[in-house]
């Protein structure tokens, strides 16, 4: 049996022999000279490996080699922080307390070497692996997938962006041990409390800069950008010249005050003759009501300028009348606004209104409230002008909202109880995991249904679909009013959410949907940031997957507010002319 003593002692004998052949020693001082101007930490090393593997794993939507590489890299360098935190841990708790003989110097350089050779090799692995997993995800969307070569230019970006996270901890690092210095000499603080006392002025600083003053400058820098952005006029919005537009010379809303998403809105969409060429019967000139964030006057507020316009156009003798909640630029759907159109014959009025300049990412970290509160008084200003009309004289009251719009939306109602008594029917599309009614239903749903399709009391009011048949699901016994939520398992708008970063939900826990990688496992923080991640590219996918949900809202419309002589047929019919007005919007925006 070979004796470890005896074996250390050899092991050193040879060290001195090759040391002494000089080759042993130059590595050795080669060794260190890098190592210093590295100052690698091997630990550290060892779980930003891991975490970089983790953030390699399947996510919800596909990502180039480019948008992997970024991701991947802020992930290894907060596991390299963590490798870090556990290698002073060891050294301050466990070291003391058990005898370690410390092995020859060369031997700690080869383990070294060893480990980073075999990180380098698990990340490649890895990547290759990621390759196949992207190709996978993208085969259940319908995509092009990517190649094996190409995906591993992801870690050489990753290796650049982890390293530069980790450049400016250490200048942060540097900083603290200055203002230590600075307090020990200035302000006389014993040298073991100043370099916590100056983490701790460095933290509240830069806490109070960043949530005080930088806030509020990069909110007001932004709104400033994007106000410029809203006031641009594009050649393909023409100002409408019938009275029932908003922006026509007849209207109480001005053209010029619309923004840009209102002028799209209103200077498009189809005309009676373009409705009468897809149903075969005489139409209407469908009424678009919009008021921009400029529209009001100082004596009128923008829900009573909205129900003036409404009045103007004639809107309440309309067949159907629906309140858009818009997402943050006061973008609408078009293709869901048109196949309404398409379905009642152009006897429909869609008002909609902007409360934000932000992008829809944007509004949701500093305008939430906004959307809500706009959600919430247009809605009731509406309502009761709406409800003291005679109930045979008045059109069916329908209400819209997609991604943050929804969120907006559902603000205007206290619960299902509420919803039911004042509408006719509502369809929301992409709702935020943070949707309060959404979330309700979701958590309350029937026993052995899954998070990504749930049924909500047997599917008798409120309804969950990813595709026009879900629709039908449970039963067909849907009592009116109708509510429908249209959602995709591969939604990360549905799915992101704070509680990922500790806890597993249920879509991941349950048998995955449709259209998500069976090979998707929820990790702690590294799901957060990958869920998080993929919200930049929600809609990056083909329809019927991602935040993308194309015709779909047709389907959703026929399913809770269907006039009496709709058909299939038609139903097709206006499916490929809202999908030809789209393409033609996606091309020239």
């Amino acid at each position: 049996m070979l004796d470890p003593a005896h074996a250390l002692t050899r092991l050193r004998l040879r060290g001195r022999v090759f040391f002494r052949r000089g080759w042993g020693r130059r590595i050795a001082v080669l060794a260190r000279r890098v190592e210093d101007i590295i100052d690698l930490n091997h630990t550290g090393l060892v779980v930003a490996t891991v975490f970089f593997a983790w953030s390699v794993t399947p996510s919800l939507v596909p990502r180039d080699w480019l948008f992997q590489g970024l991701i991947s890299g802020l992930n290894a360098a907060v596991g390299y922080g963590v490798g870090c935190l556990l290698q002073w841990l060891f050294r301050m708790w466990i070291r003391p307390r058990i005898k370690l003989e410390t092995p020859p110097e060369w031997v700690r350089y080869a383990v070294k070497v060893i480990v980073v050779v075999l990180c380098a090799l698990a990340a490649a692995y890895m990547l290759v692996m990621s390759a196949d997993w992207q190709r996978e995800i993208t085969g259940l969307m319908g995509m092009e997938g990517t190649t094996r070569a190409a995906y591993l230019r992801t870690g050489a970006l990753s290796f650049a962006v982890g390293a530069l996270v980790v450049a400016v901890y250490r200048t942060v690092r540097e900083l603290v041990r200055f203002i230590a210095r600075l307090l020990s000499r200035w302000v006389r603080v014993p040298p073991a409390f100043a370099p916590a006392l100056g983490a701790l002025v460095l933290t509240v600083l830069v806490v109070t800069v960043f949530n005080g003053v930088a806030t509020r400058a990069f909110f007001a820098v932004a709104n400033s950008a994007f106000s410029v952005r809203n006031d641009k006029v594009t050649q393909y919005a023409v100002q409408p010249t019938k009275p029932e537009r908003s922006g026509s010379p007849a209207s109480l809303a001005k053209w010029n005050t619309l923004g840009s998403e209102g002028r799209w809105f209103v200077s498009h969409g189809p005309d009676p003759m373009l409705i009468s060429a897809v149903t075969g019967k005489p139409a209407l000139e469908p009424i678009r009501v919009y008021v921009g964030l400029q529209s009001a006057s100082k004596d009128t507020t923008e829900e009573d300028l909205a129900v003036a316009e409404l009045e103007r156009t004639k809107a309440f003798d309309r067949k159907v009348l629906v309140l858009v909640t818009t997402t943050g630029t006061g973008w609408v759907n078009s293709m869901s606004a048109a196949a309404l159109e398409y379905m009642y014959g152009g006897d429909t009025a869609i008002m909609a209104s902007q409360y934000s300049y932000l992008p829809s990412v944007l509004s949701f970290l500093a305008d939430r409230q906004k959307v809500a509160e706009n959600g919430r008084k247009m809605f009731d200003a509406v309502y009761r002008h709406w409800s003291r009309l005679p109930v045979d004289h008045r059109p069916k009251l329908l209400v819209y909202g997609e991604s943050l719009g929804s969120q907006g939306s559902e603000a205007a109602f206290d619960g299902l109880a509420d919803l039911r008594s004042k509408v006719d029917g509502a369809l929301w599309v992409g709702p935020p995991n943070s949707n309060r009614l959404w979330r309700q239903f979701v958590e309350r749903r029937d026993p052995g249904t899954r998070e990504v399709d749930p049924i909500y009391a047997d599917g008798l009011v409120v309804r969950f679909a990813r595709t026009a048949a879900d629709l039908e699901k449970p039963s067909p016994d849907w009592r009116k009013p109708r509510i429908a939520y249209l959602m995709h398992p591969s939604d990360p708008i549905i799915w992101w959410s704070p509680d990922l970063i500790t806890s597993q939900p249920d879509w991941l826990g349950e048998p995955r949907g449709a259209d998500v990688s069976p090979q998707m496992r929820w990790w702690p923080f590294v799901t957060f940031w990958q869920v998080a991640a993929d919200l930049t590219n929600a809609q990056g996918v083909s329809d019927g997957h991602g935040h993308n949900y194309g015709s779909l809202v047709l389907d959703g419309w026929a399913a809770i507010a269907a006039p009496p002589d709709f058909t299939p047929e038609l139903r097709e019919k206006i499916r490929v002319q809202i999908e030809l007005a789209e393409y033609y919007e996606r091309a020239v925006k």
